[in-house]
């Protein structure tokens, strides 16, 4: 019997069918005899909307009460699928970010958490009920609702499984796990088995959506071993996880950044003994010069390769960096 900790992202939850098979995935993981705490995000794209109402309101309207509107979409989402849960037959509760003891600073749309008071779960836990908890947000000393910003979800869920000293901490979403490149724009991204903390930190700050920087800096902090799974199959995913002693890094996938006022793109080489070789540098501008994309600039770091190019050119880049580098 294990305790595992679960995050659902808001395509994981975008419908009826989806929260139902959400609900499916968590109570199968529960009938083998495992603790279950699944953290939900809003349904789809009903932050955008909640957001767009905001603006319909009061377009200045304060960082508190945008925290107080925004937080309703994960509420949402964790009492449709605790609903989903009874009708399978589990015992469950859904629980606010607050009422989960996720204690945060008062800084509102972006605070960080600065403790977890987790008795409340642990006591659902052995009654033996699934805990469903939102993402996304806490409570502040004053006792507001704050939210945590772009990733939250993915940090609430680590948060957690650090705090309760889970298992293992799964984050499903809709790619089957950490590839060399975003499979839906790289033809031929290859899934990792496995990668490390720190690999994974610098991929998601230079431009990897699949974990937020910040999540993973946090389960890196914690030792919590983070599996990223994909929501709509039962294919083996990708562990992030520290090293193994003497592991040899190799190149573990390339990212994209667009930075848009600029009129540039990054295109980032993460990982592995290549790097801090020259010729790698040499390989890939070859390569793109061949056919007519010119690197601006080039930074070699000691843990990964960047080359900025024309935003317009970019996806085109993106693709022959990879296909050169994973043939």
């Amino acid at each position: 019997m294990g305790l595992i900790v679960q995050k659902f992202g808001g395509s994981s939850v975008a419908d009826r069918e989806r929260v139902q098979a959400v609900a499916q995935r968590i109570t199968d993981t529960y009938r083998k005899g495992n603790q279950v705490v699944a953290v939900l995000s809003a349904q789809g794209d009903t932050t955008d909307e909640l957001i767009a109402k905001a603006g319909e309101m009061n377009p200045l309207a304060s960082d508190r009460e945008m925290d107080m509107l925004l937080s309703t979409g994960e509420q949402v989402s964790c009492a449709l699928c605790a609903m989903a849960i009874q009708a399978l037959g589990c015992p469950v509760v859904s629980l606010t970010g607050w009422q989960a003891g996720v204690k945060t600073s008062s800084d509102h749309q972006n605070a960080r958490i600065e403790e977890m008071e987790v008795a409340r779960v642990r006591s659902a836990l052995e009654q033996g009920r699934i805990v469903l908890v939102t993402g996304f947000q806490g409570v502040d000393a004053a006792g507001d609702i704050t939210t945590l910003g772009r990733g939250g979800s993915d940090t609430s869920a680590v948060a957690l499984a650090a705090a309760l000293q889970a298992d293992r901490c799964q984050i499903f979403t809709d790619v089957e796990g950490v590839y060399t490149a975003d499979p839906r724009l790289v033809p031929g991204a290859k899934k990792l088995e496995s990668i490390s903390y720190e690999e994974m930190l610098t991929l998601a700050t230079l431009g990897a959506q699949v974990l937020h920087d910040r999540c993973v800096s946090l389960a890196r902090d914690k030792g919590v071993q983070v599996e990223v799974l994909s929501s709509f199959s039962d294919v083996p995913g990708t562990l992030v996880r520290a090293p193994e002693p003497g592991e040899t890094a190799s190149v573990s996938g390339v990212a994209r950044r667009l930075e848009e006022e600029k009129g540039t793109a990054l295109i980032s080489v993460v990982g592995g003994d290549i790097l801090g070789q020259s010729h790698i540098v040499t390989r890939l501008s070859g390569a793109l010069a061949k056919v007519g994309i010119s690197v601006q600039k080039v930074h070699l770091d000691r843990h990964y390769l960047s080359l900025t190019v024309d935003i317009d050119q970019s996806e085109q880049a993106f693709c022959l960096v990879h296909r050169t580098l994973f043939p």
